[in-house]
Order: C-alpha cells, then sequence, then structure tokens
C-alpha cells in the first residue's frame, strides 16, 4: 500500500498541481468538523499533532503519540469517518522540546519522540532538528551539516521502527518524511513585523545536497525516495494583528529552482488566514503540503463568540453560560500560556486574549471549565427558538446553509460549520486535479 502522500507528489510530476492541507490541531470540535466536510467529498485528511502537543511525556493535551492517534481515531468513530482515510502526521517532531538540555540528551529523547510515532502509525514525520541544543555556539549560526546529521539520526530511529512493524505487519505502508532547517516557529511569529525573508534558493539547495550526504554517510541513501518536501519560508507569516499574504513574485526564483527537484514539494507553514486564491496559487507554485493551525481555532472561537451573542438576546442572564466572560476568567487566572506573547497596554492584551490572529486561547479549550461552558452554551442555545433573522446577524454564512436545508439549526453544527467554512478554502485550494 503507497503513502497518499507519495500518491500527491507522484499526480504532480505528471502534471497536475494538486496539494494537500496539513491540519495541525488537537481541538476536538475542530478534528469533527474536519471529518465531516471531509465526507462530503470523499477527502483522506492530514490531522497533525506538534511535538508541544504530543510526545513520551504527554506534551500539553497530555498524549503520548499512541494516545493521539486513539484520540483522533475516536473522533473519527463517533462520526462515522473511516479510519484508513486519516493520515496522521507529526510536526515539529526532533528535539524542539528539549531544546534547553545538553544535546546527546535532547536528540536522546527526540529519537524516541520519532519512534514513538512511527509504531503508532504516524505516516508524515517532519524531522526538525532546527534549532539550537545545549552546547551549540550561541552566537553562530547552527551549521548545515549540524542540522542534517541530527535529522539523519533522527530517521535512523523511523526506519528502525518501521522495520519493527514490517516484522509483524509486511504490507505497512511507509512514512513520508518532510525536512527543512527553515522552520517558522509553532503558532506564528511574536513580532509584528519580524523581517520576513523568502527562503533563498542557496539556503534550499544546500539543505537538499547536505541532507543526500548525510543520508548516505549513515547508509539510508536509498531512503530519500521517502522524502516528500523541504519546509521553506515563502513568504506568509502571521502576526499578533498582521498577515503577511503570499506574494506570487518574491516567491517566483524559489519556486522555479523546485522543478529541477520533481520529486519534491515545498511545506509550507503558517498559511493560516491567507485569502483562497493565494492558497490556490501557492499549491500552484510548488507549496503543496499547505499547514493550517491556529486560524482552525480561531474560527471556532468565532462561532462560539457569535453564540454567545445570541444567548444574551435570547436566555434569561441566571442560565447563561457566559462562555465569553468565562473564557477571560480563565486566562487571566492561569495567563501561562499567552502573557510571552500579548504585549502592550492592560487594553491591548485584553483585546489580543480575544482576537488575536495567534490564538493563544486555544490552549484553553480543553480545560474542563471552558468545555463545561461550551457545552453549557450549546443546550441553552438549543433550548430556545433562535430567530432566522438574528441567526443571519451574527452567523451569515451558516444562516444561509440553514436557509438552504444544508446545515440543522443545532448550536454545535454551527459551531463546527464555522472550521468547515475555513477548510473550504483549503479545498478550493488543492482540489484541482485530484480524482
Amino acid at each position: 500500500m503507497k503513502n497518499p502522500l507519495h500518491l500527491m507528489t507522484e499526480k504532480r510530476r505528471s502534471g497536475g498541481d494538486t496539494g494537500i492541507p496539513s491540519y495541525c490541531t488537537a481541538n476536538e470540535l475542530a478534528i469533527e468538523a474536519l471529518f465531516e466536510q471531509a465526507k462530503r467529498f470523499d477527502d483522506a485528511v492530514l490531522i497533525e499533532g506538534t511535538a508541544n502537543q504530543i510526545n513520551q511525556f504527554g506534551g500539553y493535551t497530555g498524549m503520548t503519540p499512541a494516545g493521539f492517534r486513539d484520540y483522533v481515531y475516536g473522533i473519527a468513530d463517533r462520526v462515522n469517518f473511516d479510519r484508513s482515510k486519516i493520515i496522521l502526521g507529526a510536526d515539529h517532531f526532533g528535539p524542539l522540546v528539549w531544546s534547553g538540555l545538553p544535546a546527546d540528551e535532547a536528540m536522546s529523547n527526540a529519537k524516541e519522540l520519532v519512534r514513538l510515532a512511527v509504531l503508532a502509525g504516524f505516516k508524515k514525520i517532519h524531522l526538525d532538528t532546527s534549532m539550537k541544543l545545549g552546547g551549540d555556539d550561541p552566537s553562530a549560526k547552527l551549521p548545515d551539516d549540524v542540522i542534517a546529521e541530527r535529522g539523519a539520526v533522527l530517521l535512523e530511529a523511523c526506519e528502525k521502527a518501521y522495520q519493527e512493524i514490517l516484522r509483524t505487519n509486511p504490507d505497512e505502508m511507509r512514512p513520508a518524511y518532510i525536512i527543512g532547517s527553515e522552520v517558522p516557529i509553532p503558532g506564528g511569529t511574536q513580532e509584528e513585523d519580524a523581517g520576513l525573508q523568502v527562503t533563498g534558493v542557496k539556503d534550499f539547495e544546500t539543505t537538499i545536497t547536505t541532507y543526500k550526504r548525510k543520508f548516505s554517510e549513515h547508509g539510508l541513501a536509498e531512503r530519500w525516495n521517502d522524502v516528500i518536501a523541504v519546509v521553506v519560508q515563502p513568504g506568509v507569516e502571521f502576526g499578533d494583528k498582521d498577515i503577511h499574504q503570499y506574494c506570487r513574485p518574491a516567491a517566483v526564483e524559489l519556486c522555479t529552482a523546485l522543478k529541477k527537484y520533481p520529486e519534491l514539494v515545498f511545506e509550507g507553514h503558517s498559511t493560516d488566514y491567507q485569502p483562497p486564491q493565494k492558497l490556490r496559487e501557492m499549491v500552484e507554485d510548488g507549496i503543496a503540503i499547505l499547514k493550517v493551525g491556529p486560524a482552525l481555532t480561531f474560527s471556532l472561537r468565532e462561532g462560539l463568540f457569535a453564540l454567545s451573542m445570541i444567548e444574551r438576546e435570547l436566555v434569561p442572564e441566571d442560565r447563561r453560560a457566559n462562555f465569553i466572560e468565562t473564557l477571560e476568567r480563565v486566562m487571566l487566572e492561569n495567563p501561562a500560556n499567552w502573557q510571552k506573547h500579548y504585549h502592550g497596554s492592560d487594553e491591548e492584551k485584553r483585546i489580543a486574549r480575544k482576537y488575536s490572529y495567534s490564538d493563544r486561547c486555544r490552549y484553553y479549550f480543553s480545560l474542563p471549565e471552558i468545555k463545561a461552558a461550551i457545552e453549557k452554551l450549546f443546550a441553552n442555545i438549543d433550548s430556545v427558538e433562535v430567530p432566522a433573522g438574528m441567526l443571519s446577524q451574527y452567523m451569515p454564512n451558516q444562516y444561509k446553509k440553514v436557509r438552504d436545508g444544508l446545515l440543522p439549526m443545532k448550536a454545535r453544527e454551527l459551531a463546527k460549520d464555522c472550521v468547515a467554512v475555513l477548510a473550504d478554502d483549503y479545498n478550493f485550494a488543492v482540489r484541482k486535479n485530484i480524482s
């Protein structure tokens, strides 16, 4: 059985310009919405977790790679989505979480992390060794040789795990690997103007030649065939308030250089909030893997805020879930996930907690108090009759679908559809030439 990601690159080599969204989220409602949206088109869905979210010590979700797999599969079973159409991805898998430790210790943890990911059935592994570790010179750029050497060490650990699987399942599909040292930080930049620069052609080609050499030195030359993408900065990014939209002319030199390597595509991180046509241009230009993360829960948050406004209109004060107020209070009581990211006056930080593109509120959605507020909000909306005109006011996209009989008038479905609307932008970008 061939990895669907390898099939995607084969289609591109035959003249198509297809791609795939990479949905990086652990949010239950968002994943549920993505699966339901995909059922409409019989699509495979790529769901990724980062090393911050999931690792052998639990990450901030409390899940190991196997735990994340079971969590995602459980959501799929609940909405009757075929597990065989799920591609599990491991994003930023490497020593990221342990970068403050000595290099040997950090890499030992990273090897175990990627091993567990392969054993758990992850089929897209981003070998991310771009960060400095304890003992690296803090004043110098991390050499390409060091980055690629550490990447080869992780690949070796992945391959040993894959061979272990083959002993009991000889038909197990191979993982696909992503490399690249120019990796934007997870969740968007913290600066309004971070001096964004498109990856240079020389840097891109040095990455390829260095990784190929290191793979060969480790006896892994054949495994280059399993590398499908290189992470680059194509000129897209977002911060708290600003979005750097894709500029085709600025990336033309980089995208032209990709044509020399037909076995590869680019993986674009931080494609959140790009207009649909810009996403489409990126896929056409070879940036065929479109990673999106915070925009998913940003869209969900918009839906929950809209439902909260409807609740204020229709539900007596003593019965309200007060989701907006509850979220604000919980974030203030537990500031660790946002206080280093939001800056300015108290008022500016208050606005950012609600509306920042960085969407740090997503870290709070799994807390029991927030989950309880969401469920109460859903129950309250479902207990009243929402006038069509009011739904149109606060949720115009969902109003049209309800009006046309395409979406049930249920609070949970209305909120999830806000995520589906975003997924439709990515669907528009990648579906051309998909059979």
